[in-house]
């Protein structure tokens, strides 16, 4: 297998605690004010990071694509807020999509194809 590049590592932590401290805090928010609809189409943002950031460290090529996804979900949402704010989502949405698709990295998830599949028996 080959070895996580760096890049790969820091956008995955970022993305698991993007996750797990989004979800304490959108989640008391949510139910102080009883908008348990809101909260939990947050919640299920929060968990999507979550995922996306373990599923990273693991090398699981789809989850690539679900963080790039998450990212630019949020590239959309900023659209319909100041210009600056669109800005920023846009350029850390291009930082995570060259970290998770520069060469080091598509290898990464690829794995190792030299290696000869093995039989369970």
């Amino acid at each position: 297998m080959n070895k996580r590049p760096l890049s790969v590592t820091i956008v995955a932590c970022v993305y698991i605690a993007v996750g797990v401290l989004g979800s304490i805090f959108h989640g008391r928010e949510a139910l102080a004010n009883h908008d348990y609809r809101n909260g939990t189409i947050i919640e299920l943002t929060e968990i999507a990071a979550l995922v996306a950031g373990l599923f990273l460290l693991r090398g699981h090529n789809w989850t690539r694509w679900l963080a790039l996804a998450w990212m630019l979900f949020h590239v959309v949402l900023s659209a319909f807020h100041s210009l600056r704010e669109f800005a920023i989502h846009a350029l850390i949405c291009a930082a995570i999509a060259w970290a998770l698709f520069h060469p080091a990295a598509t290898r990464y998830f690829r794995g190792n194809p030299t290696l000869p599949p093995q039989n369970i028996t």
